[in-house]
């Protein structure tokens, strides 16, 4: 059986002083959480979250890494840093970063293999536009991202790895997919990946829902076979609303 997982993603909000009030705000609910919790917080946040966090059962993890060790790259973060934090996660593609960052199917893979290599988790995240939605390439881009994505990793590393469906027409725009929609791209996801691997490793891996779920949406979601947590972006902003997903696991 598969452990639910809740992981939110502040993106570029919340400031340090800020972070601490924002976890205590959700930190009680987890003391009887049946999933697994995660908030993925901006750099600046990461040692004011950890502290915070400090006892209870949320992990804290990153937004992104750089795939080289050191170097010349200005502004990045690379995986040794966050290490040297503590920091067990990290979000890999989201789709801002593809589109805002130019980041590829290929550095990706790349930031996948590193994150692996320092044992770090990769939330590796794929989805489709709404043009590719309605053009009826979702599965064709969506088995090319994720066998990009795979590429060159091992059947036990594959197990490690995290996929996020965030269908990109739902992320910030207050649509979601609806049940059956999300349920279906998440299933197929699992199958691909059986034919990547095979089914014991397929049944391993972790697929969240990261499309604008909320504390309206997350019951019906979360109560799909092949949607085994969710990437919540505005919703894990507000406390009272992550605590409903958090409960909505149980």
């Amino acid at each position: 059986m598969r452990t639910k997982f809740i992981a939110g993603n502040w993106k570029m909000n919340k400031n340090p002083s800020e972070t601490a009030a924002l976890i205590d705000g959700f930190k009680n609910v987890t003391n009887d959480a049946k999933c697994n919790i995660l908030a993925c917080v901006p750099f600046v946040d990461l040692a004011v979250a950890l502290k915070a966090a400090a006892g209870t059962k949320i992990n804290i993890g990153a937004q992104n890494m750089h795939f080289m060790d050191s170097g010349a790259y200005t502004g990045e973060i690379s995986a040794d840093m966050l290490c040297d934090m503590g920091i067990k996660y990290v979000i890999i593609g989201h789709s801002e970063r593809r589109e805002y960052f130019l980041e590829t199917n290929e550095t990706v893979n790349k930031k996948t293999i590193k994150a692996l290599e320092k044992n770090i988790v990769p939330i590796v995240c794929v989805g489709e536009r709404l043009e590719e939605r309605e053009a009826g390439i979702t599965e064709s881009l969506i088995k090319e991202q994720t066998r990009i994505a795979f590429s060159g990793i091992s059947a036990d590393d594959a197990k490690k790895v995290v996929v996020a469906y965030e269908p990109v027409w739902a992320i910030g725009t207050g649509k979601t997919a609806t049940d059956e929609q999300a349920e279906e791209v998440c299933k197929m996801i699992r199958d691909y990946l059986t034919t990547l691997y095979d089914s014991s490793v397929a049944d391993s891996i972790l697929i969240l829902y990261g499309g604008s779920m909320n504390a309206k949406n997350a019951e019906g979601l979360l109560s799909m076979p092949n949607i085994d947590g969710g990437l919540i972006g505005g919703a894990s902003l507000k406390a009272e609303d992550f605590t409903t997903i958090i409960n909505a696991c149980n």
